[in-house]
């Protein structure tokens, strides 16, 4: 409102012209190009498909080779990119982002239209001079005076701390003690713990109010000279100076962002003295270079008078979309003025969402192609003979392999070409923000090799003989399951495992395999007896080069590349599209027949690639977030994040998994990250899966990997579970009470030799509920409630993130014995297949899986990752164990309650004497159960402990070695004796004998006493045995 009253009255007639800038602005000239040299050096000396991804800040990326040869240092590359901008973002990757030398993206100033760096593998810092290649392990560090600079544009520093700490140890605020003529000071002393040489940073408003910048920082503090070591930080900018003399104070834009078709918001670093409506000096073109007129400006409120750092620009005309556009001012850089915003608008929505059937949509007759590509100013359709896109195919009747689409409603263009197009494949060129990229089709149903060109698919071809029959594995409630997280190539990789198809998806059709007596393969998932198999990521992605399989490269997975198609790596031909749908379905098939259903790992949240992505190529800024400059949002952590609040993104998530379940018969899935996606989305998901097969499970992860600008109240966080349709959320609560931090490793949790978790354990054991006997002010994370019900958590202990349980205990118990270990590791299981809620178990976690302690195996090889088999016959007893209790959850009902109510009436507490033991019963023949009272016990102690209970006799099923529904001894009395690290179920004699008492024969007589009538029962019953 303040807006329009300021327009209708017309403001003073503005002029720009440049503010008295403070004694650290520079005035510079912006270069038309720039020269960048990078030197590499990596301690292997492999250089091999290494290169740079380099893009100038806010705009699009391109790969560069390393050009210039060998030196004693390494590999250069020295590049010259036509530019006027004076950063530049880099990523050193292998090949087409089989991996990154350094996760997070690291940037390049240039000067007077140069810049020089080097860089050494795995060390995150852009050295501006050579270093030493000397690899002595640094000393331990002794204590440091680090000194820290901060400036902000805006010279308000109100609120702004710091937050710090040491990898694998906790942070802390701090409070900036000083300031100079450049800014903020924090002078503080860092005492580095053993082998650390860095501390990590984030710059805070308050208490998380906001962030200057989203990601993990560090310093590195090997730097410091004489015990002493400063730097620099500015506002907006990622990079740690160690010199002053380092930092472009010049006047900069830091974001230009369309927000509605006329206008364009502005955010400078340095105020612009506005004197009048016609900004002289501000200049708005397009691709092509013509000038935009610019019709006034508008200034925020509460700025300085005349000056602002913050304003809208209202353009003559409604921009383009299918144009790209650059503001500049005198005296600034060029800045692409980002399109994200506008995509938000409601408008934007109402004009192209479209509803209708996106992809290659096949007949024996015609195939019509459909994309949605609102912001293209043309689309051609090009067709391949095969996956590498060597030999181009030209249809019957057409004049080239390449052929222009038509424009069509919503933003959708399309074209249909008559004939079998079955097994010809295809890319999309799409012109837009004024370039032409060759995209892959994201509604794409097969692939070629690599995922680089989509194929045209008959899928009825790919269905295994009784496909029609396959049926969706019946499941009535979510408590019903246990889930068991397998990865497809850790499955069979073992080469003592005598697997014809190791790594591959028919490795699951293999049945009756043994070794050394012990049933493997797809026999031990039958004879452990899950439910549900969740396999990490199956969908096609990036990092693995489907030509190089001899490599024997490993991938967790999660660097998404086409969303609908099967991953190429684990099927015995990557090179023929139909091989891997075909492969996929016999293995879901293999698993129905074993009466285990098929939940998919997928990550709707992010995609492996950003700016190069195809959701990039074809409409760029569309399917991403970004922050307030312009740049990727990152809640994912790993560079990007999908905007599922989108139309048409929120299309996309829906009809994939539509796909996945309809051609594929998957029985469930589990959301990566799920806290990114939109609690809207999540509900759409659950409703279309729900429709085509009403048993499926969905659940996810209920956080982020990063800060996000979805709000809270909108995102599927674990906290909103209440707001979810029956969708489950991974309790960290019960995970890190049960073991410790999985981010601190020598963090204890209850069965380990933690203390005060008894409370986090009880809030574990139901499922994340309200309910008595707990005392939630000692619950470690989460202070009260936040399920409606035990079928929204997901109780674990252990995954593929993270250390297994087996290295989490040599690491926080190294003193302890084997036996010790293998106690509690077995009592941690013990608590999740006995606690409400769906229980999850990480694959080989039932032979005491150990991945040789290493946390993060997403890339590591076979040897690390793959089950190994030789485990399961030496530890045979644990499997049988583990068997006994899934037997014994899924026999008895008590366990797998399916609302808060039920928990409530039949759940409650037991008080105890002694620290370190929680001990409950569930009574009432919960949930139809036939036993009446189910008595659990726990003692984490290294000694046993005796319990008094109110009433006596009873039967043990379940103790430190043996689980099941069998008796394993009768105990007469009140007083039970709990081994150390073990826990305990035992069931009442009376029901677990089928004693009960029948009444049989009631008689009475009445008597008179002094004229008053007294009527007498006598009853007699007796024991039956049922």
């Amino acid at each position: 409102m303040n807006m329009i009253k300021k327009i209708l009255k017309g403001l003073t007639a503005l002029l720009l012209v440049l503010m008295p800038l403070s004694e650290f602005v520079q005035t510079v000239k912006a270069a038309t190009s720039v020269s960048i040299t990078v030197h590499y050096h990596r301690t292997d000396s492999t250089y091999d498909g290494w290169n740079l991804w380099v893009w100038p800040e806010g705009a699009d990326g391109k790969a560069y080779t390393f050009n210039e040869g060998t030196d004693d240092f390494g590999k250069t590359a020295k590049l010259t990119i036509e530019s006027a901008a004076t950063s530049f973002g880099f990523i050193v990757r292998l090949n087409d982002w089989e991996s990154k030398d350094i996760a997070d993206d690291r940037f390049i100033d240039i000067k007077d239209g140069k810049a020089e760096i080097w860089l050494k593998q795995g060390d995150a810092t852009v050295y501006t001079s050579k270093p030493s290649l000397d690899t002595t392990p640094p000393p331990q560090l002794g204590e440091i005076a680090l000194k820290i600079h901060y400036y902000r544009y805006d010279k308000v520093y109100t609120g702004w701390n710091m937050w710090m700490w040491q990898p694998g140890f906790d942070g802390a605020a701090q409070t900036f003690n000083g300031s100079d003529a450049f800014g903020q000071i924090l002078n503080i002393n860092i005492k580095p713990e053993d082998g650390i040489t860095k501390v990590g940073f984030l710059i805070r408003l308050n208490e998380w109010l906001a962030k200057d910048i989203d990601t993990d920082r560090f310093i590195d503090l090997t730097r410091a000279k004489d015990g002493k070591l400063e730097v620099w930080l500015v506002q907006g900018d990622p990079r740690v100076y160690t010199r002053n003399s380092d930092i472009d104070m010049s006047p900069k834009f830091l974001s230009a962002n369309l927000n509605g078709l006329d206008f364009i918001s502005v955010r400078t670093t340095v105020p612009i003295q506005l004197i009048n409506e016609k900004l002289e000096g501000l200049i708005l073109k397009n691709s092509q270079g013509v000038i935009q007129p610019i019709r006034y400006v508008f200034v925020s409120e509460g700025v300085a008078a005349g000056a602002s750092s913050n304003f809208t620009v209202f353009t003559q005309a409604p921009l383009d979309l299918k144009e790209s556009y650059t503001l500049t001012h005198a005296g600034y850089n060029v800045i692409q003025v980002q399109f994200s915003s506008v995509f938000k608008s409601e408008d934007f929505e109402n004009e192209f969402k479209y509803t209708g059937e996106l992809g290659a949509i096949y007949t024996k007759d015609s195939t019509t192609f459909r994309l949605w590509a609102p912001t293209a100013s043309s689309v051609s359709l090009n067709l391949y003979k095969n996956g590498d896109g060597t030999e181009v195919y030209v249809p019957t009747g057409k004049p080239s392999s390449v052929l222009l689409m038509t424009r069509t409603e919503k933003g959708v263009w399309e074209l249909a070409i008559t004939g079998d197009m079955d097994k010809v494949y295809y890319t999309y060129g799409v012109a837009a923000n004024g370039k032409t990229n060759e995209a892959v089709d994201p509604y794409a149903r097969a692939v070629g090799v690599n995922g680089k060109r989509a194929m045209v698919i008959d899928l009825d071809k790919t269905d295994p003989t009784g496909w029609a029959q396959d049926k969706y594995i019946k499941l009535d409630n979510n408590t019903d399951a246990v889930l068991y997280e397998l990865h497809i190539r850790d499955f069979s990789s073992d080469p003592d495992a005598d697997f014809d198809n190791p790594g591959k998806y028919l490795a699951f059709t293999e049945k009756g395999l043994t070794l050394n007596g012990s049933k493997i393969g797809i026999d031990h998932l039958i004879e452990l007896g899950v439910t549900h198999v969740h396999l990490l990521p199956t969908f096609d992605y990036r990092s693995i080069d489907e030509t190089k399989l001899e490599n024997n490269s490993f991938n967790w997975g999660y660097d998404p590349q086409n969303y609908n198609v099967p991953e190429g790596s684990y099927s015995t031909d990557p090179y023929h599209g139909e091989t891997r749908i075909s492969e996929f379905k016999l293995m879901v098939k293999a698993l129905h027949d074993a009466g285990i259903a098929v939940v998919m790992d997928v990550v709707y949240n992010h995609t492996g690639a950003s700016s190069d992505s195809d959701f990039s190529k074809i409409v760029p800024g569309y399917y991403y977030r970004y922050d307030a400059e312009g740049r990727f949002s990152n809640g994912s952590g790993v560079g990007n994040e999908i905007a599922s609040e989108r139309a048409m993104v929120r299309k996309f998530i829906v009809d994939s998994v539509v796909h996945w379940v309809k051609e594929y018969h998957i029985d469930g899935f589990r959301f990566d990250l799920m806290a990114l996606h939109d609690i809207d989305t999540m509900n759409e998901v659950k409703a279309a899966v729900e429709a085509i097969n009403p048993s499926a499970i969905i659940y996810g992860e209920g956080w982020t990997g990063g800060t996000s600008p979805l709000p809270d109240a909108q995102k599927a966080l674990k906290i909103n579970v209440a707001k979810l349709d029956d969708i489950a959320v991974f309790s960290d609560d019960i995970r890190d009470a049960i073991k410790g931090h999985v981010f601190t490793k020598l963090d204890k949790g209850f069965v380990n030799g933690g203390i005060n978790l008894e409370e986090s354990l009880k809030f574990g054991i139901v499922a994340s509920v309200a309910t008595k006997g707990i005392d939630y002010s000692l619950v470690k994370y989460s202070k009260g409630a936040y399920a409606t019900a035990p079928t929204q958590i997901i109780t674990y202990v252990e995954a593929h993130d993270n250390l297994t349980l087996w290295d989490k205990l040599l690491l926080t118990n190294p003193d302890a014995s084997d036996e010790e270990r293998m106690a509690m590791h077995r009592m941690a299981n013990a608590i999740v297949l006995t606690s409400q809620g769906v229980p999850f178990i990480h694959a080989g976690a039932e032979f005491y899986r150990t991945k040789g302690g290493n946390e993060n195996s997403y890339n590591a090889s076979d040897a690390v990752n793959q089950l190994d088999w030789l485990r399961k016959v030496k530890y045979e007893d644990y499997t049988t164990y583990m068997a006994g209790l899934i037997v014994l959850r899924q026999n008895h009902p008590a366990f797998r309650m399916t609302t808060t109510a039920d928990i409530r009436a039949n759940l409650s507490f037991l008080e105890t004497s002694e620290p370190n033991v929680v001990a409950y019963q569930i009574q009432n023949n919960a949930n139809g159960d036939k036993w009446d009272t189910i008595t659990v016990l726990m003692n984490a102690n290294e000694t046993e402990v005796t319990a008094t209970l109110e009433k006596s006799g009873w039967v043990v099923v379940v103790d430190g070695n043996k689980a099941g529904t069998e008796k394993i001894k009768d105990i007469s009395g009140k007083t039970i004796t709990i081994a150390a690290h073990s826990l305990m179920v035992l069931v009442d004699s009376n029901s677990y004998y089928g004693i009960n008492w029948t009444l049989v024969y009631v008689s009475g007589f009445l008597i008179l006493v002094g004229g008053i009538a007294m009527y007498y029962f006598l009853v007699y019953k007796k024991r039956k045995h049922a």
